[in-house]
């Protein structure tokens, strides 16, 4: 536990401390000045000089102010002071102050009172003395000692409030960081779903369709390995620049949106023998580059589930610029599945009893997407009539998320 006058407790006490010490020792002066004029050959002066010399010593070391002990010896001194000569009452104003810094209020106040009595018989003993100034000492002492103990528990309050605030500052900081994990990991999971979990999907289904048809057709399954082949490329790429947090690889080599969904329909098609169409609606419209890296992995993730759960005959792509916004449709005329209930706009999963339907973590990557941006997803299907996965992100700067 600090000492309560500790100047690491407290920076501002050194100086009040030296300057309530230089008013003790003028006002021990003034004192020892006054009685020398009036009392010079006095038996006792010789005692009241000595005292007053010690006392000034004493307190101006400071050291009635760090230890308790040597501060009751100063106030036994200038007690025997007092009674010898009642005109060194006025050096009480800064002992109350030192009392009242050096001990707990239970402590202080008791000697308090005590100074302030031996004030009061001094005053009462002062030749000609009023009176009605007796009751001065004791109101002063008391206003002193309400304002000190007053203005220390509101310094407390706010050195506990400052503590507080930097402790939330520090557990603030400590929760943004565990949120920022937790985004960068969210981040990590759509991507790796959306690039190099599709791509060995895709690179499984190609493989083992090369071995069931290598007896029977080896042409179709050089065909299918050169297929899985071209994938893995692709996916290397992907992976590389998933890494260094670069837009997807078709963005960068086609340059445009529209022209980067032309070109995931046309190799769809060619690789999975679906028939996949785009069709552009409106006018091109700039959006932001995080946009279009969004809506070309929705795509990307919204065929790759037409190819491996739709048993669809023919898929489409389109992308619609509507004023304030864009929305890319992807439909599919396959077996379709029913919404589960709890998702907004749409179902929140496939259906589990479709094949690889358990998994469920295509459209909650989708919303995921969609959300740091500030859009929608929409999912429309029934039992034996298809699939349409529309998503729509607004053509402004995408919302700060917090």
């Amino acid at each position: 536990m600090r000492h309560p006058l500790s100047r690491a407790a407290d920076p501002d006490a050194g100086w009040l401390s030296a300057v309530m010490r230089l008013v003790f020792v003028l006002l021990l002066g003034t004192s020892l000045t006054r009685y020398l004029t009036h009392h010079l050959a006095s038996p006792l002066t010789p005692w009241v000089i000595a005292l007053s010399v010690a006392l000034a010593a004493g307190h101006l070391s400071g050291l009635s102010e760090r230890r308790p002990a040597w501060l009751v010896a100063v106030l036994g001194s200038w007690a025997v002071l007092v009674l010898m000569a009642p005109s060194f009452a006025w050096c009480a104003v800064p002992l109350v102050y030192t009392v009242l810094r050096a001990f707990p209020p239970r402590a202080a106040i008791p000697l308090v009172t005590v100074l302030t009595a031996l004030v009061m018989v001094a005053q009462a003993r002062l030749p000609g003395a009023d009176p009605t100034l007796v009751l001065l000492p004791p109101a002063v002492a008391a206003l002193a000692t309400a304002v000190f103990l007053y203005m220390q528990r509101q310094g407390a309050r706010q050195r506990k409030l400052i503590v507080d605030l930097i402790r939330a500052r520090r557990e603030l900081a400590a929760v943004e960081r565990r949120q920022g994990a937790l985004s960068e990991r969210e981040r990590l999971s759509v991507e790796i779903h959306d690039t190099l979990a599709q791509g060995l999907s895709s690179q499984q289904m190609l493989l083992q369709a090369a071995d069931l048809a290598w007896e029977q057709d080896a042409a179709a399954a050089r065909g299918h390995v050169r297929t899985a082949a071209a994938i893995t490329a692709r996916n290397l790429a992907e992976a590389r620049r998933f890494v260094h947090d670069l837009a997807p690889a078709d963005l960068a080599e086609q340059g445009t949106l529209e022209a980067a969904l032309a070109a995931l329909a046309e190799r769809e098609a060619a690789e999975s023998g679906l028939p996949v169409r785009f069709q552009l609606d409106g006018s091109p419209a700039p959006m932001p580059a995080a946009a279009q890296s969004a809506l070309l992995r929705i795509a990307q993730g919204a065929l790759a589930n037409v190819r491996e759960h739709a048993r669809a005959h023919r898929a489409s792509i389109t992308l619609s610029y509507l004023g304030d916004q864009a929305v890319l449709d992807v439909a599919d005329d396959g077996r379709g599945f029913a919404p589960s209930p709890g998702g907004p706009g749409g179902p929140a999963g496939r259906d589990p009893a479709a094949p690889g339907g358990g998994r469920g973590h295509g459209l909650p990557a989708m919303r995921a997407r969609l959300r740091q941006l500030g859009g929608t997803l929409v999912v429309e299907s029934a039992p034996g009539e298809g699939t349409v996965v529309s998503a729509a992100v607004p053509l402004g700067s995408p919302p700060e998320v917090r």
